[in-house]
């Protein structure tokens, strides 16, 4: 209400600047620094230089006919008032286009059903989401189902043995790792965050930044990209050991990304962003930074990479499965055949490898790791970009 209150008083002040002359009348003339004024100046002074003796009768009668003359004359002459005069339904027109311009433009780049949100109150906001959250098991129960898969028969009859086994050997560590494997293999990403949560719990202190990223992605996996509180745990486990892990920033991002501090959301993700752009997360944050970044009110756009453009990305949700994935396969096939003809960095090898994990190629994505092992075996830098792509795509361990 004080918003408009103030908008109201302002709006009113600059529109009676514009109209006040045209709903006033033109001030009146009253001679003053005029010829008018001048004349009578002039009759006066007469009698003042008679009365001194310093003019005879006759001269002052002269003169008086001379300025009596002129007098009329500046009296007969048409008053210059000025070009604007009092009109009412100017003034009103003048007033109704200000006003529609004003709205019209408040319209377009305002935000007119949005109350007030004093920062007090929108910081406590966003703590209160953040302490709400639904748990992990309500988030993955309203996730949607990830698109089916079609793998042969006899692959899903070794799973089931797999979950049925598991409950019977609850320390059999390696049994949870191939549970959890083969689970994600079919998009079953919940039960593979289970199966994950139990590997990293028999590890314990033993288990390893990747053991914990890879728990933390299934958990967000299987609740469709949030962030639960069980998985800010992870988060937070993961940034203990490492404040500059990949994984848990770019999913910290998330988490504020979604209980209304965007702000923070983006400074978690630019680095990301313009320091890491090839990998998995960093990719993830490219396709929502810039939407972070408008809601802070920051005029951000990323820097550009080779390969397909967040545009392309975005395109491709409306599609259906098998639409995206031919368009996802012309990608990965135009990106294979520029590194086979022209070459490229390390970065474009790794993302190669670990498009065609995405698409489930996986002696594809073996076979592109050989050959990039052969190009850049002397660059160790490199070959840790490769190394890392190609456990994402899950080839190697």
């Amino acid at each position: 209400m004080l918003f408009w209150a103030i908008v109201a008083a302002l709006t009113a002040m600059v529109l009676w600047t514009l109209v006040k002359p045209l709903l006033l009348p033109p001030e009146s003339d009253d001679g003053s620094g005029t010829d008018v004024a001048i004349y009578t100046a002039q009759l006066a002074e007469i009698e003042r230089d008679l009365a001194r003796d310093i003019l005879d009768e006759s001269e002052a009668e002269r003169a008086r006919t001379e300025v009596a003359r002129r007098l009329l004359a500046a009296n007969a002459a048409p008053k210059d008032r000025g070009t604007l005069g009092k009109s009412p339904v100017a003034a009103g027109v003048i007033a109704a286009c200000a006003i529609a311009i004003s709205a019209g433009v408040y319209w377009q780049i305002g935000s007119p059903g949005v109350p007030d949100q004093p920062l007090a109150q929108r910081l406590a906001t966003s703590e209160a989401m953040r302490e709400n959250r639904p748990s992990q098991a309500a988030l993955e129960a309203a996730a949607p189902t990830p698109p089916p898969v079609n793998p042969p028969a006899a692959y899903l009859a070794s799973v089931a043995e797999l979950r049925a086994l598991m409950p019977v050997r609850p320390d059999d560590l390696q049994g949870w790792e191939l549970l959890a494997y083969h689970e994600a293999e079919l998009r079953n990403y919940a039960d593979a965050a289970s199966a994950q949560g139990r590997v990293v719990a028999l590890k314990g202190d033993a288990a390893t930044d990747e053991d914990l990223r890879r728990q933390l992605d299934l958990m967000t996996l299987a609740t469709d990209g949030y962030v639960s509180p069980e998985a800010e745990d992870v988060i937070r486990a993961l940034l203990a050991r490492d404040p500059d892990n990949i994984a848990a920033r770019y999913h910290m991002g998330a988490l504020y990304d979604q209980t209304d501090r965007s702000d923070i959301a983006f400074r978690l993700w630019r680095p990301l962003v313009e320091d890491e752009p090839d990998g998995y997360h960093s990719a993830l944050a490219r396709l929502q930074i810039a939407d972070a970044a408008a809601r802070a009110g920051v005029s951000y756009t990323p820097p550009e990479v080779r390969g397909p453009s967040a545009a392309d990305i975005a395109n491709a949700q409306d599609m259906t499965p098998e639409d995206r994935a031919a368009m996802i396969g012309n990608m990965v096939a135009s990106l294979s055949d520029r590194l086979a003809t022209e070459g490229g960095t390390a970065a474009d090898w790794a993302r190669l490898i670990t498009a065609y994990g995405v698409l489930g190629d996986v002696d594809q994505a073996g076979l592109i790791w050989a050959e990039a092992r052969t190009v850049f075996a002397a660059d160790e830098d490199a070959m840790a970009l490769l190394a890392q792509a190609a456990q994402d795509a899950g080839i190697v361990e």
